[in-house]
């Protein structure tokens, strides 16, 4: 049963994308409720974030390696859904070795470096694969600030776009480096450049300085990641939405990003209209985007749809 679950979703995969790397299950939505795979060439790391799947574990590893020629299956326990359900987040090797590198991955023209052994969730985020795609479409030419960029999201695919520069902005310093041996592996790590702060003092210190950008995109993590933080949460996408604004020249671009399952697209939008007029501005929404195919949605489960992204021309 398992299987051809894995199945079904792997042939869906193999006929959309020209190389073995994207979200290979994504739980409900692939009919595996609380099981993540993300797939990286001959490596899946699995997030068994349900009691039933860590349970079966095992299972799940022997019926994805009777679909997908594997080396290196590690388990991810790094889902914070794992904690309501009471389960350890030791992550482990099942089989293979462990990636002692990052594993260098070409997606739109940019290249990044997924650490599988020490990155964010799986290592890398497949979902934002079109949103990037529309973003550098924006960048020829332009001056980009990719806020939250954790590996370089937004800031090289603008640069693979034809960007003349890119500042990429993360909490993380070992991302942002990861972000730069990307940037140098595109042969553009002289237009590539790196700022570790939180994005909010960054972006009060850059309005400071009077810093003016042709495209500015913000994708943070979820604000409101249940649905008791959506009023907090929905305020914080105002108030980066009005101070990311600031920061856009007039006649530029400004995209905005929500992984929150709990504010949906009405919400998101209504929220950053509400910023971007309370920073003096006008705005036409220009694109709205959406997880790629490798995140499908289930029709009966709102919550599988959870990234938007919108674009806006101030």
């Amino acid at each position: 049963w398992i299987s051809l679950k894995i199945k079904t979703a792997f042939d869906l995969r193999e006929r959309i994308f020209d190389a073995p790397f994207y979200r290979l299950i994504h739980a409900e939505a692939d009919g595996l409720p609380g099981v993540i795979i993300d797939r990286f060439g001959d490596i899946c790391a699995i997030q068994p974030n349900a009691a039933w799947a860590d349970r079966y574990f095992d299972v799940i590893c022997e019926a994805l390696e009777a679909v997908v020629p594997l080396k290196t299956i590690i388990k991810n326990t790094s889902g914070r859904a794992r904690k309501i359900e009471g389960l350890e987040d030791e992550s482990a090797l099942m089989k293979g070795t462990w990636p002692v590198k990052p594993i260098p991955i070409a997606m739109n023209g940019a290249i990044y470096m997924a650490d599988l052994a020490h990155g964010q969730k799986t290592g890398l985020f497949f979902d934002q694969r079109p949103n990037h795609a529309f973003g550098s479409v924006l960048a020829k030419g332009a001056r980009v600030l990719d806020l939250f960029s954790y590996v370089g999201g937004f800031g090289l695919a603008a640069l693979a776009g034809g960007a003349s520069s890119a500042l990429a902005v993360d909490a993380s310093q070992s991302a942002l480096e990861l972000a730069r041996q990307g940037a140098t592996l595109m042969g553009l790590e002289k237009q590539f450049s790196i700022l570790k702060g939180d994005a909010f003092d960054v972006l009060a210190a850059l309005m400071e300085e009077g810093a003016e950008f042709d495209v500015v995109i913000c994708d943070p993590p979820a604000f409101a990641a249940s649905k008791k933080a959506l009023d907090a949460g929905l305020r914080a996408y105002e108030k980066l939405a009005r101070k990311a604004t600031a920061l856009v020249k007039e006649g530029g671009f400004l995209g905005l990003c929500s992984c929150s399952h709990a504010a949906d697209l009405k919400k998101f939008h209504a929220a950053s209209i509400r910023g971007i007029s309370k920073a003096g501005c006008s705005a036409t929404l220009i694109h709205t985007g959406f997880a790629g195919p490798d995140h499908p949605i289930h029709p009966q489960l709102a919550e599988s749809g959870y990234l938007k992204a919108l674009f806006f021309r101030l």
